[in-house]
Formats: C-alpha cells, sequence, structure tokens
C-alpha cells in the first residue's frame, strides 16, 4: 500500500470517526522547512556537491473523543538532488484508551533504552542518512506499521508491540555518500527482506517500574536484524550477491536514575542472539554480541550540561569467526567500542542552542564531530547551522568509511 493511500484512509478515518456531530477536540500544527547539506572535502560519487537539499511542509493532526485519539503527521517535500516531490506519512495511528490498558494502531515511531544515539533495546528502524546529511535529528527515526498495546496491572507497566511490516535501516545512498564495499567488483545484487506472513511478524516486549528510586526497563525482541547481511552465489568465483536480513533475539535491561552527584546515571545491556549462526562459523551472518552501555549527565553550571557515554560490543565464538572467514575479506574486532560527549550550552534566554557531540571509537581510532548552534527568532521561527566531520582509522570501519563525506548542513523553520 502506497503513502499516499494510506493518508487517504486515515483522513476517511479521520472525518468518519471525528465528524463535528462528534464534538471531538480537533487541533492542527505544523511547520514549513529549508534543510540543506553541502560537501566541504569532496564532491558525491555522483559528482554533486550536496548531501541534502530539499522543502519540506508538514502537517500535525489531532482528533480526540474519550476514548479514541487519532495522530496524523504528514510529510509533503521536495527534494532538489534528485528532483522529485514526494509525500511520506510519518506517523498515522489511532488510540483507543480504557482504565489499566490501551491499544495503538498504525504508523507509529518507537523509542525505548537510555543511549544518546546509541541503541541497544531501541530495536526499531533508523535513517542514518538522515543523520549524516545534517536533518533535523527527529528524521533519524522511521516509523513502523504495527500494533502496541498497554497494560498497567499496578505491579509494573507494561507494552507489547507486534511488527506485521518489516523495515529496514537505511543507510547512506552510494551515490551521495562514499562508503566501504567489500566486494566492490560485484554489481548484480538482489535485495531479500523477510516474507510479510504470521511466522515473521516482529515481536517486542518492554516491562517497567521504578525501583528505589531508579527506572528500571526488562526488554525482549523477536524479530531480525536491521542492517543486511551479504551471501555470494559462488565463494570461490561470486558473480552474485544476495543482500538478506538475518534473524535475531534481542534480551536487555536498563537502569537509570539519580546518582553520582546529583547527575543522572544511565545502565543498559542487550544479548543479541544470531538466530541463524548460533555457533558463529557463518562470517557472512553477525555473530552473537553482548552488548552494554554507561552514561552520566549533569548540569555543571546553569544552563550547561555535559553528557558522557562508554559503549562495548562483544562478539562471542571469536574463533569460529575467524576460523571460517574467507582469504582477503576484512576481518572484524572481537570488541567494538564507543565513547561519546555531548555539550550543551543555552544563552540569551535560552533561544541561543550552543552543542557540540562526538563519538570516539578506542577499538577503531576512528570519529565523528557534530557542532551546532541553533537560534530560535521568536516561537514560531528558528534556524540552525552545523557540521559533521568523520575521519580516523581505515576505510572500513564505522566513520572512517565516511572520512570523504565532511558537509556542514543549514535547517530552517517556520512552525505554526
Amino acid at each position: 500500500m502506497n503513502n499516499n493511500l494510506k493518508l487517504l484512509i486515515f483522513f476517511l478515518i479521520t472525518l468518519f470517526l471525528f465528524s463535528p456531530a462528534s464534538a471531538a477536540d480537533i487541533s492542527l500544527h505544523g511547520f514549513f522547512q529549508g534543510n540543506y547539506a553541502s560537501d566541504i572535502s569532496s564532491s558525491n560519487p555522483s559528482g554533486g556537491d550536496f548531501k541534502w537539499a530539499g522543502e519540506r511542509v508538514q502537517l500535525k493532526l489531532e482528533a480526540s473523543k474519550d476514548p479514541f485519539r487519532l495522530f496524523l503527521k504528514p510529510d509533503a517535500f521536495y527534494d532538489h538532488i534528485d528532483r522529485k516531490t514526494e509525500l511520506e506519512l510519518r506517523e498515522g495511528y489511532i488510540d483507543y484508551t480504557a482504565s489499566t490498558w490501551d491499544i495503538r494502531a498504525g504508523r507509529q515511531i518507537l523509542t525505548w533504552g537510555l543511549g544518546d544515539l546509541i541503541f541497544i533495546n531501541d530495536v526499531f528502524p533508523k535513517d542514518y542518512e538522515a543523520f549524516f546529511s545534517g536533518r533535523p535529528l527527529e528524521y533519524l527515526k522511521k516509523g513502523v506499521d504495527g500494533v502496541k498495546i498497554g497494560a498497567y496491572p499496578g505491579f509494573a507497566s507494561i507494552e507489547l508491540v507486534a511488527i506485521q511490516f518489516f523495515e529496514p535501516n537505511n543507510f547512506p545512498d552510494s551515490k551521495r555518500f562514499w562508503m566501504f564495499d567489500p566486494m566492490p567488483f560485484i554489481t548484480d545484487r538482489e535485495k531479500k527482506e523477510p516474507a510479510v506472513n504470521l511466522k515473521n511478524t516482529e515481536v517486542a516486549i518492554r516491562a517497567y517500574r521504578e525501583i528505589a528510586g531508579f527506572d528500571a526497563s526488562l526488554y525482549f525482541y523477536r524479530g531480525f536484524f536491521r542492517q543486511p547481511s551479504m551471501m555470494s552465489d559462488n565463494p570461490i568465483m561470486p558473480a552474485k550477491l544476495t543482500l538478506f536480513y538475518p534473524k535475531l533475539f534481542v534480551y536487555g535491561t536498563s537502569l537509570q536514575g539519580r546518582a553520582l552527584d546529583g547527575g543522572v546515571l544511565s545502565l543498559e545491556a542487550g544479548y543479541y542472539d544470531s538466530r541463524e549462526d548460533r555457533s558463529g562459523a557463518n562470517p557472512m551472518i553477525p555473530n552473537s554480541q553482548t552488548r552494554v552501555l554507561i552514561g552520566h549527565q549533569r548540569q555543571i553550571w546553569e544552563d550547561f550540561t555535559i553528557g558522557l557515554q562508554y559503549y562495548g560490543e562483544y562478539m562471542h565464538d571469536y574463533s569460529a569467526y575467524v576460523k571460517n572467514l574467507p582469504s582477503g575479506f576484512p576481518k572484524e574486532k572481537r570488541l567494538h567500542d564507543l565513547a561519546s560527549v555531548r555539550l550543551t550550552q543555552f544563552l540569551i534566554h535560552q533561544t541561543l542552542r550552543l552543542s557540540f557531540f562526538s563519538f570516539w571509537s578506542p577499538s577503531d581510532s576512528d570519529y565523528l564531530l557534530n557542532p551546532e548552534i541553533k537560534y530560535n527568532f521568536s516561537d514560531h521561527v528558528w534556524a540552525a547551522i552545523g557540521g559533521n566531520i568523520f575521519g580516523g582509522g581505515e576505510e572500513r570501519n564505522q566513520f572512517g568509511q565516511l572520512d570523504k563525506n565532511d558537509n556542514v548542513y543549514l535547517q530552517v523553520r517556520y512552525e505554526f
């Protein structure tokens, strides 16, 4: 079902459920936005100089009449690089709320876990091209079409999410970004997503409650890796690659609360159970991993905060992985770790925000730097200018491969 048809269906639902006779509460907001990002180190692989260039209008329609609520968030935008106009339904769902439970059905953006741009138990799809090309941070998250049920029995709160239609992560376009390709000589490629059937329905569960002043959560996910793996038709003389999404279980936990001189301490962990390669002998499928995060955020002085994080990713069955790795294929390290810092300073009655975010990997020696200045001209108009600078390590590393993609971006938005 395309986005235009989905949007039409939701508007018909709006007219049916929330007509004037129903005396519903209806609100309409939105924004107009210009967003542009230009290369500062080299041109794109296609020869162009812009990572992103476009104008966008978004509407947010909310209508409610107990016990129902409908929310619509469509975007219409023009992309100057590909010279096309598109309509996208960012979110569109209906809520039903009872005394001890609720349900949400439709396209929704879900956020679990505690990491700042580090995702362990947030297993829902991301758009990394949006982040690396300097779009507003909200566009890092992608919506999923599914059902979320919340239950609140008293001893804990529980969320159950069922996703029928698989949505992969979106990675930078090879026409706009220089990216490492382990098999550049193979151009015959086929992408194979999980079939749409009941057996492949993704299921995610979160249970959470307060314990001794800390917010504690348990997580479970049954679904698929959202980054594709590659399988060749012939391991000796490959001519075709199939991109597929291996099956995955995730078991996780998190804890967050006040600690260490009034700051906020965050702890999160997850075990990634690679269901199609539990022995670790297939180097084309990710091995099972343990992922951990520790973070701390605190205000140093008025309107200035600092956030620090350390993330580690440990590969299990590493000897089996190394033993079966084809000759000449790049070898991953057993431990991949990442440290981050976020500095935020508000000035001029909090209308001016100076921020700096950076990733640095001790294991890979590569980095990402993201400085940004944002100014609110009024309650309705703001603009931000910033940059994404990549480097270090080897060309196959997470940020090292993006070394030629440094860019500066501009965001301007009028909200109504």
